[in-house]
C-alpha cells in the first residue's frame, strides 16, 4: 500500500511546511552549510537546494516504480498526475509558491508524470509485439 503513495508528495509537503510554518521568513534561502573549496571558492547549500536534491532522488525512485506493470501502475500514474495538478494549482494560486524553487519542484513532478506514462506505453507496446 505504501508503494502506491507518490513520493513527490514529500517535497510538496516539506515546501508547504516551510512556507506556512515559517510565516514571513524565507527558510529556503537560508544556508544549511558551506564548504571552502581548494579553488578558494565557497560552495554553499541552502534549504531550497536540499529540497531539490531530495526531489530528484525521489524522482529516480518514482521512475523505477513506473517500470512495474499491472493494475497498480495505473493507480500510481493517476496519483502522480494528481500530485502534479496539486503543484500546478498551488503555483498558480498561492503567492508564496511563485518562486523558481517551487517551479523546479513542479517540473520534477511533471517529468515524473511524463516518464511514468512513457515507460508504460513502451512496455505495453513491447508486450503487444511479443503476443
Amino acid at each position: 500500500m505504501l508503494t502506491r503513495i507518490p513520493l513527490l508528495l514529500i517535497p510538496l509537503i516539506l515546501f508547504n511546511i516551510g512556507l506556512f510554518g515559517m510565516a514571513g521568513a524565507a527558510p529556503f534561502t537560508q544556508t544549511l552549510f558551506s564548504v571552502q573549496m581548494m579553488s578558494g571558492g565557497t560552495w554553499a547549500m541552502s534549504w531550497g537546494d536540499l529540497l531539490v536534491l531530495i526531489a530528484l532522488l525521489l524522482l529516480f525512485v518514482e521512475i523505477m516504480k513506473s517500470t512495474r506493470s499491472g493494475a497498480a501502475s495505473i493507480v500510481d500514474h493517476l496519483l502522480s498526475t494528481l500530485v502534479f495538478v496539486a503543484y500546478l494549482v498551488e503555483f498558480l494560486m498561492v503567492a508564496g509558491a511563485s518562486t523558481s524553487l517551487f517551479f523546479t519542484l513542479m517540473v520534477i513532478a511533471l517529468i515524473d508524470v511524463m516518464a511514468g506514462f512513457s515507460v508504460s506505453i513502451r512496455t505495453a507496446r513491447r508486450d503487444i509485439g511479443l503476443g
